[in-house]
């Protein structure tokens, strides 16, 4: 058996690798990804595999008595994860920079120990004095909680068969790397490899495992696009550093719902749940004030009010402007053109700002109707009835779409003291009359119906 070494062009964004460098890489076309590796090949001559013990079985007779979860104790994380941890996973949770992803898993580490679980927690981009400070401004200091200060994988393998935890953190994958390997830490095959040797820890010996990770400048996991599909969940968090608000969402659990949020808010003593976020979001809104408007969004089984910011004011420049926080900016130029087009409104000479206050970022389409008032109220600088709650999609021919789960987001705007709301027409069909007893609802099919709702 002989081994050879071949030196490859590994792209840094998808893991394409090529024999040549180039600008760009021929799968991704991301610019100045393409990285140089080592790439070793054993020459094996071939072998007949042998039989496998693994045998068919019907899909009745597949037993998941043996899906333990465990509860973290804090309640909107295990809500995300599906009611629960389940041990002997392998989940991945990324965001950017001072978002808060240390703080909240040294928080679940804490909730573990106190459970009476054997927690380790791996600082590689830090020493075990910053993460212990850090530890103890929030509150939290337990003999069952380890910290270990090691990026060598075979250091890291050795203590965990000597403490054999319950619950390992990994901060952050990135950093970690294997001896045998020329890459260095944080390349796609020493990411790739390290995420493979944690998952048969996690399945073999049954340790419950979250690998922290980076993001990129645009936002996306750092490393090959296959450490998504190895693990077995994928938490985003997401949020403005300067608001306090941050929202963990769901994008991949092979183990409960997907699209589902967690929203917390950031205090002196680390991240809290948010249980009631529409009574949060709608604290510091101005009811007196032209451009605002409310709408429901929607996100996995939550559901939650919030206020949209609207600013129309003449520009003085050839190029108005056209700017949004928390929302797409090519759903505004589409909102924008339908009040232009379908209700009149000369807006190409105009400077356009809209925010979705709090810091949240939502691309629900359900929210256009209240985002399109929003921009009409500034407009004609006339304001929106505080208890008016705002419903629908809009499409390009003006005309205002049904949006689902109706009941559930009527169900919030109640709570919360709505009377009256403006919705789709055709999401008054099929629904309960003791909605109408307990909120006005006046149904619309296009955009001009509810500007002369909003306005008279």
């Amino acid at each position: 058996m002989t081994t050879k070494e071949k030196t490859i062009w590994e792209c840094a964004e998808c893991g394409h690798t090529q024999n040549k460098w180039a600008g760009s890489c021929g799968r991704c076309n991301q610019w100045n990804s393409l990285v140089q590796e080592q790439q070793f090949r054993e020459k094996k001559r071939f072998e007949t595999k042998s039989e496998t013990k693994s045998k068919p079985v019907r899909i009745s007779e597949v037993s998941t008595a043996s899906f333990e979860r465990l509860q973290s104790g804090i309640g909107e994380f295990d809500r995300l994860m599906g009611s629960g941890v389940v041990k002997g996973s392998l989940s991945l949770i990324a965001g950017n920079p001072g978002i808060g992803k240390s703080t909240l898993m040294i928080q679940v580490a804490y909730q573990f120990a106190k459970a009476g679980n054997i927690v380790l927690y791996i600082c590689g981009e830090e020493s075990v004095e910053q993460t212990s400070l850090r530890a103890r401004r929030l509150g939290i200091d337990h003999d069952n909680l380890y910290l270990l200060s090691e990026t060598s994988f075979r250091a890291i393998q050795k203590e965990i068969k000597s403490i054999k935890p319950t619950l390992l953190i990994v901060d952050s994958v990135q950093i970690m790397y294997k001896d045998d390997l020329p890459s260095a830490p944080g390349s796609v095959v020493q990411v790739r490899e390290i995420t493979m040797e944690f998952l048969h820890l996690s399945k073999g010996e049954g340790i419950t495992t979250f690998l922290i990770g980076h993001v990129t400048k645009s936002g996306e996991i750092a490393g090959p696009r296959v450490l998504e599909h190895i693990v077995d969940t994928v938490l985003e968090f997401e949020g403005d550093r300067h608001h306090g608000f941050r929202l963990l969402r769901g994008v991949k659990n092979r183990f409960g719902s997907t699209d589902d949020i967690a929203i917390f808010q950031m205090k002196e003593n680390g991240l809290e749940e948010v249980e009631n976020p529409s009574q949060v979001f709608l604290e510091d809104r101005s009811k007196e004030t032209a451009g605002s408007s409310i709408g429901c969004a929607l996100e996995g089984g939550r559901s939650f009010l919030i206020e949209v910011q609207a600013l129309v004011t003449s520009s003085s420049f050839s190029s108005p402007s056209r700017r949004s926080a928390g929302l797409d900016q090519n759903r505004l130029a589409l909102l924008l053109a339908v009040l232009e087009k379908r209700i009149g409104y000369r807006l190409y000479n105009s400077d356009v700002f809209v925010s979705l206050a709090g810091g949240m970022r939502i691309s629900e389409p359900a929210l256009d109707l209240a985002i399109l008032a929003a921009l009409a109220s500034s407009f004609v600088n006339q304001r929106i009835d505080a208890h008016t709650l705002i419903l629908g999609e809009v499409g390009l021919g003006g005309e205002v779409r049904a949006v689902p789960r109706i009941e559930t987001r009527l169900k919030e705007g109640i709570h919360l003291g709505f009377k009256r709301a403006i919705m789709p027409k055709r999401n008054l069909k099929n629904l309960a009359p003791k909605f109408r007893e307990q909120i006005e609802l006046i149904g619309v099919e296009v955009v001009d119906d509810a500007i002369k709702k909003l306005f008279n």
